[in-house]
């Protein structure tokens, strides 16, 4: 993916740069940065100042469910939608409906396998951001997806105590034989890079 001259009004000031295949990038700013800002721009949601190229092409000249089927992007905050069972709604994720190995696999690394029979609305706020973060790695996950290959994901410990973080961790395992290795991954969260 590249960025050239990337702005949004008073947000987000210039900003060029490149991600390559395999790189993992954090950014990190001060609240109001602009952060969410330019991911919500990266996943092609919103428009602005600059240009972006996702595949060789400009992310405008992507058609809206194509992209979808290559990028997965989990945004900051979602209420859930209605009434509906986890399974279910990781289900609505899934390229491939039938695949219930993939969603138990990924639901166990996140500590959601006693879940999958719940409401979605009765879930607590960091039970209802596993299920979040499950989804996005759901539709793009490379056995079932083989195009997926951006993830773009804006706090994604937001609501998870301590404890989840390993569950979290397990899910970057998923890189070794998922997209998470070859593609990319950009997350708001504190990190090493800019």
């Amino acid at each position: 993916m590249q960025l050239k001259d990337v702005a949004e009004s008073t947000r987000l000031g210039p900003l060029s740069g490149e991600v390559s295949a395999g790189e993992i990038l954090h950014l990190v700013g001060p609240n109001g940065a602009g952060k969410s800002t330019l991911l919500a721009r990266m996943a092609g949601l919103t428009s602005g100042e600059g240009s972006i190229r996702f595949g060789g092409a400009p992310l405008e000249a992507w058609a809206t469910a194509t992209l979808a089927q290559h990028r997965a992007y989990l945004a900051q905050q979602q209420n859930p939608p209605f009434a509906m069972p986890v399974w279910h709604y990781l289900t609505l994720h899934q390229p491939d409906k039938t695949r219930t190995g993939q969603l138990n696999e990924v639901a166990d690394m996140l500590g959601l396998g006693d879940k999958l029979g719940r409401s979605v609305n009765q879930l607590s706020g960091g039970e209802w951001q596993r299920v979040r973060l499950a989804a996005v790695v759901l539709q793009i996950h490379p056995d079932a997806n083989p195009v997926g290959q951006l993830l773009l994901l804006d706090e994604p410990m937001n609501s998870l105590d301590v404890a989840q973080y390993g569950g979290v961790s397990q899910a970057k395992d998923l890189r070794n034989k998922t997209l998470w290795i070859g593609y990319y991954i950009i997350c708001v969260r504190q990190g090493s890079r800019l």
